[in-house]
């Protein structure tokens, strides 16, 4: 059994409310690629929330920052999901519901198997990153070891 997983965090801010007609095609695939990622080689857990019974995380006092928080064998398996599966459908359209964020959003650390991290912990970890730039402790892809297949669908340091 690995002795260090990797913890994920990625936020972004909706342009429109979560019921807005103009982000439902991003809501109503919402459940298909989590489910994917769920099934993923490498996939170890999700922060699960249900909206419709009242789960739902406001971070950064707005409700329409959406938080993904997640843990993953390693980052290969992650960067697979991400831009080898219909999620990579998903995030080419990010522009049309999402606004650009100004700091980094997304950041990736390494936590001991069986640690599930909540919240407070990713925001520190995204806070580091944004702080300090991309150490063993926070980091992005490019600071990671991958396949390279970021490379393909990334955006840019700053877009949503």
């Amino acid at each position: 059994m690995p002795k260090h997983y990797i913890a994920e965090l990625n936020i972004a801010r909706l342009k429109y409310d979560i019921n807005d007609p103009r982000v439902s095609d991003f809501v109503n695939n919402l459940n298909r690629v989590n489910a994917v990622a769920e099934r993923s080689e490498g996939f170890i857990w999700r922060l699960v929330e249900d909206a419709s019974k009242g789960e739902t995380t406001v971070i950064m006092d707005d409700p329409r920052v959406i938080p993904n928080l997640s843990v993953w064998q390693d980052v290969v398996s992650l960067e697979k999901f991400v831009f080898q599966t219909v999620h990579r459908r998903i995030y080419a359209r990010r522009a049309e519901w999402f606004e650009a964020m100004e700091k980094m959003h997304f950041v990736m650390w390494p936590v001991p198997a069986g640690h599930l991290p909540d919240l407070p912990e990713a925001l520190e970890r995204l806070d580091m990153l944004n702080t300090h730039g991309p150490s063993d402790d926070a980091f992005g892809w490019d600071y990671a070891r991958t396949t390279g297949a970021w490379r393909n669908g990334r955006c840019s340091d700053t877009a949503a």
